[in-house]
């Protein structure tokens, strides 16, 4: 399809003509079938609710179809309107629009739902099992029509994944504002995601899925990096802390938890990652981030053990369950250094996780027809994957949960995995806990990230260097408390591009706090408007950082003043960026955890080059960080008490209340 007949399938929205039947493509990564859970007046329900995006004259030959897709799958994608174009980041000229904003935004989406960064791409999923940028085809046809269409004075309103439509604003307004999955609480259960995702009036946008911010596995492979040097560094003995020959052993190799292998190789460690599902395997295979696929767990061991004894830095995938990895790892003398796991068990029960001893396509049959046994059985396989991994413990590996809810459902299946004597506390540490947030968070230091919207590899070479210098010349007046979050950094950056990381948009991440941020991207913009970058730039970040998310169990849980289990941040977080000058904000709940665990928001910025982008990027920027460093000041957080009196330092209008300290003797 030529640019010129792309931009008219956009244009046109959803089609007025029925488009011709399209085949179910079985080599595509298709999502799991989901369990029924719709009684018969749901469905008729849901059928209604599917049809009002078509006209009448239709109905009779679409509901055959949607019916069909709601017991074979689950759920009504509209197979039939997925689009014939190939659905990836263009340069931002190529789509067609009025507001050179919206344009960045259509280009972001369009990466999400790229066959190489997206999961289950038919189902509109872009990674976690359940994260959707859309429920269905429809919303996406009308969604690219409207931003195409709209002017920097309007903004679209997208109700989980749903366009309600384009409201007259203002320039300096979002040109989009997006919500996924706000249920009122007694409504947020696991199986009220069900119920009310196949009714299509709600979704689970994930963090960065429904927020168009996703970037590929790259986005992780920053932050994992990080976190397994940093873990190493908490093991070590030694001043300089040695990761050659030290073996790193986990699972998932999803569309967040892919980065993992690499992220090993990166940080010149072992790294082991088991995965049940060959096609994902396949792929990150394929795609060179993981070196080596085991079927057989003895020649996996003999592989393991020769890279300990050669201290390589190498990344070996296993096709198969996590839990028959660990135990064959818990009865041999092989030594482990750290543990951790990635699976989706914020979504347990519909193919986050998988229990040991069934095959992969005998749980995908068992997930759809019988899931009360499904139930049992992955209840089942947490309590053996818990009593492997405590073995290990005892003989010295240092065990972290990685944020996807494996201690909380470990917990909730009966396994022996609280402290003793406790009924709320977890024998492992989250990695925000002990690692993330009081050597990251707590100072300001998240993942900021950028998309060079001319998708020209140049535009990338530039912006990565324009990154270094700034961070470089940081570095230089920094206190000792952050020395070593901007030495990694600079480190990362100077080999991003030799790593290799890039998967769909022309893309960037690093962990920058409130000046990193704010001085890089003044330095983008600069750039732009001295025409040395070819095209608008978007800032954005994950929303896993250090405002963005209230999360008990993950980005909060270093809060130890009892508010971990609120959600003021996040919501003043995305409110606060709105009126400061975001492009487009998002608001999600149960994005990387859980539905109903977590409330988190994220944003984009467009940089356009102008004086008054300047303007925008010191006042937001400042503010999406500074947020999250003061609650984790009020919190009684150390080093986020030094952060922000710092940031009060330099800027004057900044006035936070600082806490008061009580003598522990005294209580």
């Amino acid at each position: 399809m030529n640019n010129n007949s792309f931009q008219q399938a956009i244009l046109e929205g959803i089609p007025k003509v029925l488009p011709k039947y399209k085949k179910y493509e079985e080599d595509i990564n298709h999502a799991p079938k989901r369990k029924k859970i719709l009684n018969q007046e749901e469905e008729k329900l849901a059928l209604k609710n599917a049809l009002r995006y078509f006209p009448s004259d239709l109905h009779a030959e679409l509901i055959p179809e949607f019916k069909e897709e709601l017991e074979k799958y689950g759920r009504i994608y509209m197979y039939r309107y997925r689009p014939d174009y190939k659905i990836h980041a263009r340069s931002i000229d190529e789509y067609p629009h009025k507001s050179k904003q919206a344009a960045a935004i259509m280009l972001m989406l369009s990466n999400n739902l790229d066959y190489a960064v997206a999961q289950h791409p038919h189902e509109l999923i872009t990674y976690g099992g359940n994260g959707a940028v859309f429920q269905n085809w429809a919303q996406y046809l009308l969604t690219m029509q409207y931003l195409a269409t709209m002017t920097d004075e309007q903004t679209l309103v997208l109700y989980s994944g749903h366009p309600a439509g384009l409201f007259p604003s203002h320039k300096d307004a979002p040109r989009v504002v997006v919500t996924n999955g706000m249920m009122i609480p007694n409504y947020s259960k696991p199986d009220d995601w069900e119920k009310f995702n196949a009714l299509g009036v709600t979704q689970y946008g994930q963090m960065t899925a429904g927020s168009f911010m996703y970037i590929g596995p790259q986005g992780i492979v920053h932050g994992t990096t990080i976190t397994v040097l940093n873990a190493l560094r908490k093991i070590s003995k030694e001043a300089v802390t040695e990761t050659a020959g030290k073996v790193f052993v986990t699972a998932g190799l999803g569309g967040m938890s892919g980065a993992q292998p690499k992220a090993a190789v990166i940080a010149g460690c072992i790294g082991v990652v088991a995965e049940v599902n060959p096609k994902a395997v396949k792929t990150r295979h394929e795609q060179g981030w993981v070196d080596e696929v085991f079927t057989d767990l003895d020649e996996l061991m003999a592989r393991i053990k020769k890279a300990q004894d050669n201290k390589e830095a190498v990344s070996l995938a296993y096709q198969g369950n996590i839990i028959n990895l660990w135990e064959k790892i818990a009865d041999s003398d092989l030594h482990i250094d750290i543990g951790s796991d990635q699976t989706s068990l914020h979504n347990p029960w519909a193919g986050g996780y998988y229990p040991a001893d069934l095959s992969f396509e005998e749980s995908n049959e068992m997930m759809a027809n019988n899931p009360e046994q499904f139930k049992v059985e992955v209840r089942k396989s947490l309590v053996r994957h818990v009593n492997a991994v405590n073995k290990l413990a005892d003989k010295g590996m240092y065990f972290f949960d990685y944020g996807n809810a494996f201690l909380l459902e470990a917990s909730r299946a009966g396994a022996d995995i609280m402290k003793e004597g406790s009924t709320e506390d977890f024998k492992y540490p989250s990695y925000v806990q002990d690692i993330m947030g009081p050597m990251c968070f707590d100072y300001g230091f998240g993942p900021f990230r950028w998309v060079c919207t001319s998708s020209t590899q140049e535009d990338l070479d530039l912006t990565d260097q324009l990154a270094t210098e700034v961070l470089e010349r940081l570095m230089q007046e920094s206190p000792k408390e952050i020395t070593q979050q901007m030495q990694d950094n600079i480190t990362w950056i100077k080999g991003a591009k030799e790593n290799d990381l890039v998967v769909g948009s022309k893309a960037r991440i690093l962990y920058a706090d409130s000046d990193g941020r704010i001085e890089i991207a003044l330095a983008f913009n600069k750039a732009l408007r001295e025409g040395k970058l070819k095209a608008p730039v978007v800032l954005g970040r994950d929303h896993h950082d250090v405002s963005g998310t209230d999360s008990p169990f993950r980005e909060t849980s270093n809060i130890y003043d009892g508010s971990r289990f609120t959600a003021d941040m996040a919501v003043q977080n995305f409110v606060g960026d709105s009126f400061r000058g975001a492009t487009w904000i998002s608001l999600h709940n149960g994005g990387g955890v859980g539905w109903g665990e977590v409330m988190n928001g994220g944003f984009g910025m467009v940089l356009d080059g102008s004086e008054d982008c300047d303007r925008r990027i010191k006042s937001m920027l400042f503010w999406d960080v500074n947020n999250g460093i003061n609650r984790r000041s009020w919190a009684r957080n150390e080093g986020a008490t030094f952060a922000i009196k710092r940031a009060m330092e330099k800027e004057p209008l900044l006035k936070v209340t600082l806490p008061n300290l009580v003598d522990d003797k005294l209580l």
